[in-house]
């Protein structure tokens, strides 16, 4: 388990990252009254919440967005599942700091969370609801930027205002009740099937079957969720994957193109030109003469 701790003016922000081969435990406190929100890039996670000698469990899975109250008094343990990938991405406040917000930042605390601002027992748990295609990309952002420094401080400053803006639009327009969580659970489940499987995916109607949905509403509402067609998704994966081969392996293009599913050289070359401007060969020589 990784965690990079940042502060952001008023804010502190956790990035955690985990692929743990057996199931991990992480505990944590809150120091003094705080709200917080949590966004889910990937993983499985069960999270036991102790208060006033009660014991609440929030499953979290990939692609969830939550927000809380809590205090010194709520102990928070998370309970990673094995061989799940966890990326997450937590934002915490303090109340008294929310008073030194501008007025109309401020404004949208009040008018959207004020049973988290002005809580009533020591934990209180805000709206929760599955990020939009704008907050997934936010959080890959900030998990695949290179920057560094008080460059990297500057850029995740202005992720973690994209991702607050995204939650309080989302959270204050009817678009969230566009597809039932049920549904939207469901399609969280088929990208991360094809995500672990994108050398050999399902067809659409073996993948209908898997997650329990009509293969129509898979397509229709994958595309409206996500904003990728099922079968462009996965490309992008088998690209992405074979990037990260060709850099960091030792496996010729050809091998790469075989690892991510292609059978055809040239239409993986074609299709890998297309998606980053280079040749996978190009991008093998090149990382090789920096390597030397």
């Amino acid at each position: 388990m990784t965690t990079d701790i940042i502060e952001l003016h008023n804010f502190i922000v956790l990035i955690e990252q985990s692929n743990a081969a057996k199931t991990f435990v992480q505990k944590c406190e809150i120091d003094g009254d705080a709200v917080g929100f949590a966004f889910y890039g990937s993983g499985n996670v069960e999270l036991e919440i102790k208060h006033n000698n009660q014991v609440k469990y929030l499953t979290n899975t990939t692609g969830l967005a939550i927000s809380f109250f809590g205090n010194q008094k709520v102990e928070f343990a998370h309970k990673i599942a094995p061989n799940k990938p966890l990326q997450s991405i937590s934002i915490f406040t303090k109340l008294k700091n929310l008073h030194t917000l501008p007025q109309v930042e401020k404004e949208i605390f009040e008018k959207q969370l004020p049973y988290l601002l002005n809580p009533e027992e020591n934990f209180v748990k805000g709206p929760t609801f599955f990020m939009t295609i704008d907050m997934q990309l936010a959080v890959q952002k900030i998990f695949n930027t290179n920057y560094s420094g008080n460059t990297r401080l500057l850029f995740l400053k202005s992720q973690v205002n994209e991702l607050l803006a995204h939650y309080f639009a989302l959270l204050s327009s009817d678009k969230k009740n566009e597809l039932n969580e049920t549904d939207k659970k469901k399609l969280f489940q088929a990208k991360e099937i094809v995500s672990d499987n994108f050398s050999k995916p399902p067809t659409i109607t073996e993948l209908s079957k898997l997650i329990g949905l009509n293969s129509t509403k898979l397509k229709k509402n994958f595309k409206e969720l996500f904003g990728i067609p099922v079968f462009k998704y996965i490309q992008e994966e088998r690209l992405n994957k074979a990037y990260e081969l060709l850099c960091n392996s030792e496996k010729t293009v050809q091998e790469t193109a075989w690892e991510v599913g292609y059978e055809s050289l040239s239409s993986f070359s074609n299709a890998f030109q297309k998606k980053f401007g280079s040749r996978p060969n190009e991008v093998k020589k090149q990382f090789f003469s920096n390597k030397s």
